[in-house]
C-alpha cells in the first residue's frame, strides 16, 4: 500500500526525519510532496529558506522515500489523485488543506485512510523554532 505525505519541509530536521520514517511504516512504499515556494508564500506569508528544488533534492535522496514530487500550483489536490494511496499521513501540527480533505478524496475517487503522525520532540524540532 502506497503512503503520501506532503509539507514544506524546510531547514530538514530530526523532526521531519521521525514523521516521514514513521509515515513510511503505515504501507509499502511512500511518496512525499513537496510544497512550491509560491505555494509556501501564500499560506505562510514568506519564502522558505530552502528553495522548492533544494528541498524536492533532500526529500527525493532519503532512502526511505520512494517517490518525491512537487505540489501543483494550480490544483492542490490533483497530485493526491495521481499517487492514489491508501494511506494519507500529517504531521501533528499540519492545518493547511486539511479541512474537508475527506471529502475532497471521496469526490475525487482517493479511497485512503487518513493517519496523524504524532510530534516528535516539537520544543526542539519545529522549523519555525529553528529560524
Amino acid at each position: 500500500m502506497k503512503v503520501l505525505c506532503f509539507g514544506t519541509f524546510d531547514l530538514f530536521h530530526k523532526g521531519h526525519e521521525y514523521f516521514l520514517r514513521e509515515a513510511r511504516k503505515q504501507g509499502d512504499s511512500l511518496a512525499v510532496v513537496v510544497a512550491r515556494d509560491e505555494t509556501v508564500v501564500q499560506l505562510k506569508g514568506r519564502y522558505p529558506i530552502d528553495n522548492e528544488k533544494q528541498r524536492l533534492k533532500r526529500i527525493a535522496e532519503l532512502n526511505y522515500v520512494d517517490e518525491a514530487h512537487l505540489g501543483m500550483l494550480d490544483d492542490k489536490y490533483k497530485i493526491i489523485e495521481i499517487i492514489n494511496p491508501g494511506v494519507i499521513c500529517l504531521g501533528y501540527d499540519q492545518e493547511f488543506f486539511i479541512e474537508g480533505l475527506g471529502k475532497e478524496l471521496a469526490d475525487r475517487g482517493v479511497n485512503a485512510r487518513i493517519k496523524r503522525i504524532n510530534a516528535y520532540k516539537p520544543q526542539l524540532y519545529k522549523s519555525s523554532k529553528l529560524r
